[in-house]
């Protein structure tokens, strides 16, 4: 559960990211802010869904699904196809994200 809710949060906060870039760096309207917005907010009330005793666990173990979802968005949207250090970028930060969320924890 924690793994879909996370892929749900970066796309979320992807996409709400790139209502600003679409509307500084590509000339969009400024209309485009409004579900920009209303895309961070969903980012962030869907990390508090996640089930762990530690704000900072959550944020930390986000980052490799971040990562991962932010290399397929610059393939699917801006059509650039990730090398191979994009690639081992990838893989390291999910192998993080794998023992944040899954090893041992002290109560």
């Amino acid at each position: 559960m924690p793994i879909a809710l996370y892929t749900l949060a970066a796309l979320a906060e992807i996409g709400g990211c790139f209502s600003f870039w679409a509307w500084l760096r590509l000339g969009r309207t400024p209309l485009w802010l409004v579900p920009g917005c209303a895309s961070l907010v969903l980012f962030a009330w869907l990390l508090t869904l996640v089930d762990t005793d530690a704000s900072g666990r959550a944020y930390a173990a986000y980052g490799g699904i971040y990562i991962t979802m932010a290399v397929i968005w610059m393939w699917a949207v801006d059509g650039v196809r990730p090398d191979r250090m994009d690639l081992i970028g990838v893989v390291l930060a999910l192998a993080g994200t794998s023992v944040i969320l899954f090893g041992p924890h002290k109560g």
